[in-house]
């Protein structure tokens, strides 16, 4: 009788339980395959700050046997760039090919560039492409111009390849347009990856067209941005087994609504849902979001905005993350927002819920944007806004993940040009970029930087007079004299949102409107304006409209102690309203 009770037990607990012990085999970590971690010129085995173990490619199966290539220790090290991989390299004077016996399938590609000197050669000369299979990864490509630009002291670039062959080349080869040119690699890693980004059995669609855009095994993808909204870094070791690095949201957050961020709730369950693979992100993904506030008007105000920089010409694969967190949303109805990729309504309805199902399950949907062909460099914009016509319980938007890959075009190829850094835009390049930059691309930027200036002094100096003339009949019209009360005018919303004299604070940042008499209006000159955004720093750039550039501008006047902090276009004269402080 004693065994039949015990038997029953165990038959009870193992219905019980089966569920959460098959959830947990689920969510293990994925196991690659292939995995080759290979530190370019360093000793026989080295081990990087993620515990993950690199072997040398001196004497290496992978190495090519010919070609004119050497190893060599950098010259400086910036105390920002890790020992592993960066601080040792392989140069190369010629072709010169490495080739890696691998599975079938998937590979992530992984390259890592540090640009200091290596054998006394000068990193700007440093101008290579690199080919994995048919694909190219990169072109004509400067590290040192990439990092300059991306104000970063090293970088690491990530492919998503299929390899169809048991073989994988990845060929450097110096640029033959550039002299003294010749190419180098820090780091190589080939990892073998799951099928997850494919989209051949559900394709996705083309932003703002009704056509399905398909990825496949013939689609090569780089991954250009990797975040984890609302949360920390994540770094490779904390991802689920493809060794992927997750960023922060905080740097891409435009404009000065941040929302509010916010952890999963202590009474939430968190729970993978069946079919969808856990290794898709990580737990630490999903578990923290960034939403827009608590107050529903304000929300109603403003779009919770992302801006991405990327290279034009490619069509770019949007991956968003959700997850709800919160305890209080645990039906579909209660939080319904709409999304928008480059000002086009990606999804007019998104409700976590009515997707996932309940709290505490997470799901990704996958969208493709096509940016054209135009400056080297554009600004793919992501925004959130409260979608009111369901009438939902909470006028509210949330994002737990981003990742944002280039797919490769009909010629498989990657390669874009190289960012341009902000001291080249502003025509005062470096002696490191004045080697390297044709005179054809110097008079194609000076076309650009004289058409944005002569057409936004024209354009924005008529709108000036404009809003100067609606403040003058405004002030007329209501009041005796100046002194009596407020200007009509009040500044535009960052986002576009038009804004009643009524009402004095602006819902979109916080910040306090002018209530002050119009005769406060300010004429700044041409010096002012030019000192006032560090004579145009790129750096303070926010943005390209129908008047040209718009910078971020910051000037203090002593005498009245004037702080102004809005997007002003290039001009001579504006008249705006100034915030006393």
């Amino acid at each position: 009788m004693r065994n039949v009770d015990k038997n029953l037990c165990l038959l009870i607990f193992g219905f019980l339980f089966l569920p959460s012990l098959l959830h947990l085999i689920s969510a293990a970590d994925y196991v690659p395959t292939d995995k080759v971690l290979l530190n370019c010129g360093a000793s026989p085995e080295t081990t990087d700050s993620d515990g993950r173990k690199w072997t040398s490619d001196i004497g290496s199966k992978f190495a090519s046997k010919g070609g004119n290539s050497s190893t060599s220790t950098a010259a400086t090290q910036d105390p920002s760039v890790p020992q592993v991989p960066y601080m040792t390299a392989r140069i190369f004077q010629s072709e010169y090919t490495y080739s890696f016996p691998v599975a079938l399938g998937h590979k992530f590609v992984r390259l890592y560039f540090y640009p200091a000197s290596y054998s006394g050669l000068n990193a700007s000369n440093a101008i290579f492409s690199v080919t994995a299979g048919p694909y190219t990864l990169l072109k004509n490509f400067s590290v040192a111009q990439t990092t300059q630009a991306l104000n970063d002291d090293f970088i690491m670039k990530e492919y998503s390849v299929n390899v169809p062959t048991e073989i994988l080349n990845i060929t450097f080869k110096p640029s033959s347009s550039s002299p003294n040119s010749y190419a180098f690699v820090n780091g190589i890693e080939v990892v073998s990856m799951p099928d997850i980004y494919n989209t051949a059995d559900g394709a996705s669609m083309m932003v703002g067209e009704n056509v399905a855009f398909i990825i496949d095994n013939s689609t090569a993808l780089e991954n250009v941005y990797r975040v984890n909204v609302g949360g920390n870094d994540i770094s490779p070791s904390g991802d689920t087994g493809l060794f992927r690095s997750w960023s922060a949201d905080s740097q891409y957050i435009f404009g000065a609504a941040f929302g509010v961020t916010e952890t999963i709730g202590s009474n939430v369950t968190f729970q993978y849902p069946s079919g969808m693979p856990t290794y898709v992100a990580p737990v630490d993904v999903y578990s923290t979001a960034r939403l827009m506030g608590p107050n529903q008007n304000i929300n109603l105000n403003y779009n919770l905005t992302w801006m991405f920089t990327v290279g034009s010409g490619f069509s770019y694969l949007v991956r968003l993350h959700f997850c709800e967190v919160e305890e209080v949303i645990t039906r579909h109805n209660q939080r319904v927002f709409s999304i928008f990729l480059n000002n086009q309504t990606a999804e007019r309805e998104a409700d976590v819920i009515a997707w996932a199902g309940k709290q505490g399950v997470p799901v990704y949907k996958d969208y493709v944007v096509l940016v054209p062909t135009g400056a080297p460099q554009q600004d793919l914009w992501l925004a959130l806004h409260p979608y009111t016509a369901t009438k939902s319980q909470y006028y509210d938007a949330i994002l737990n993940g981003v990742e944002i890959f280039k797919v490769n075009d009909t010629s498989g190829n990657l390669a874009g040009p190289n960012p341009v850094p902000a001291s080249i835009v502003g025509n005062e390049p470096s002696s490191a970029n004045r080697s390297s930059s044709s005179s054809s691309h110097s008079n194609y930027l000076k076309a650009i930087i004289g058409g944005s200036v002569g057409g936004g002094i024209a354009a924005v100096l008529i709108v000036g007079l404009l809003v100067c003339g609606v403040c003058r009949r405004r002030r007329k019209a209501k009041y005796s004299s100046p002194s009596d009360g407020p200007s009509g005018w009040l500044p535009l919303s960052l986002y576009g949102h038009s804004h009643s004299a009524g009402s004095a604070k602006t819902n979109t940042t916080g910040s306090y409107a002018s209530s002050h008499p119009s005769n406060l209006c300010r004429h700044f000159s041409f010096a002012e304006i030019k000192s006032a955004t560090k004579n145009f720093d790129e750096a303070l750039l926010l943005g390209v409209g129908g008047f040209g550039k718009v910078y971020k501008e910051k000037l203090m006047v002593e005498q009245l102690r004037l702080q102004l902090s809005v997007g002003i276009p290039l001009l001579s004269k504006v008249c705006m309203n100034s915030k006393l402080r």
